[in-house]
């Protein structure tokens, strides 16, 4: 890999539904270049996977963050399963594992429940990542697309529209809609340990400030090192970087401790992340025969 295919990733990751020629604009190569770099990139194994990352609250749900030490990963999901469906997981150099997930109601009861069942590991931290006040309205029309991009994230609109019978216009306009919703993200599944000389890491930062504040400096500091767009809570961002050198990654993480507002910071140098889809399945067929939607249907 080189600077070019990081940078390419980098925008994948952001919009995976941005088309090869405005990738190639912003990065100065032909929209060819960037199809065949990506090409590359798939074979390689680099990119795994086009997918879809939507917040639980648009579903009106809450989200719990579980960090254990364990190596094993069927038995820590078996486990997180009985508390609520996997939304991210994410293992990591050391023998640690984040996992994120969806709770339904009762988050306090179902903290205790998830401390409980997590015997046969060390349960190192358990903790709400608070909505930030992100909110999104989507339609029924809207949901109808979602369900087909669940299947294929970059499908084309002509295809879309055969596949929901709305019309070209419907589908350009829903898309656009959930493009610029800060709670939906069409992203890639990519490998972390196959970038050659970058070394993709992850910076958790606690804020006890003014949380956009910071967030608007952390922006200002480290934009140049992202590699996708930070994941926001009430209280905690969390930074996805990337460095071609080992020991930076100390001092970058010492540099967003020190950033006005950070309150602590933690370094993870991620192994895998992934983003399981049932848990929106699922959330969209509850929505829909409920009674009581959580979905704002126009």
């Amino acid at each position: 890999m080189d600077k070019l295919d990081v940078d390419i990733l980098h925008a994948l990751l952001d919009n995976c539904r941005e088309s090869d020629r405005q990738i190639g604009t912003r990065i100065g190569i032909s929209g060819a270049a960037v199809k065949s770099r990506i090409a590359k990139m798939t074979k390689n194994g680099i990119i795994e996977d086009y997918t879809l990352k939507i917040e639980p609250p648009v579903f009106g749900y809450s989200l719990l963050y579980i960090v254990v030490t364990g190596q094993n990963m069927h038995e820590i999901l078996k486990q997180v399963e009985l508390v609520g469906e996997p939304f991210l997981v994410v293992p990591i150099v050391g023998g640690i594992t984040v996992c994120g997930i969806i709770v339904k109601e009762n988050v306090s009861q179902k903290i205790e429940i998830a401390k409980n069942l997590m015997k046969d590991v060390r349960l190192l931290s358990i903790f709400e990542a608070e909505n930030p006040g992100i909110r999104s309205d989507l339609t029924r029309t809207d949901v109808d697309i979602i369900t087909e991009l669940l299947k294929d994230p970059r499908a084309k609109i002509d295809d879309l529209a055969k596949r929901t019978k709305l019309s070209t216009k419907t589908i350009t306009r829903s898309l656009q809609k959930l493009q610029n919703d800060e709670a939906i993200q069409f992203t890639i599944v990519y490998d972390p340990t196959k970038f050659g000389q970058y070394i993709p890491f992850v910076v958790l930062a606690w804020v006890d400030g003014d949380f956009s504040e910071t967030l608007k400096l952390l922006k200002k500091e480290f934009s140049g090192s992202f590699l996708m767009k930070p994941f926001l809570a009430k209280n905690q961002i969390v930074l996805f970087l990337f460095s071609n050198n080992i020991f930076e990654l100390d001092s970058i993480t010492q540099k967003v401790r020190g950033i006005k507002g950070v309150g602590s910071a933690d370094l993870f140098i991620p192994k895998k992340i992934t983003f399981p889809q049932k848990w929106i399945t699922n959330a969209i067929k509850e929505a829909r025969a409920s009674q009581k939607l959580h979905l704002a249907y126009h």
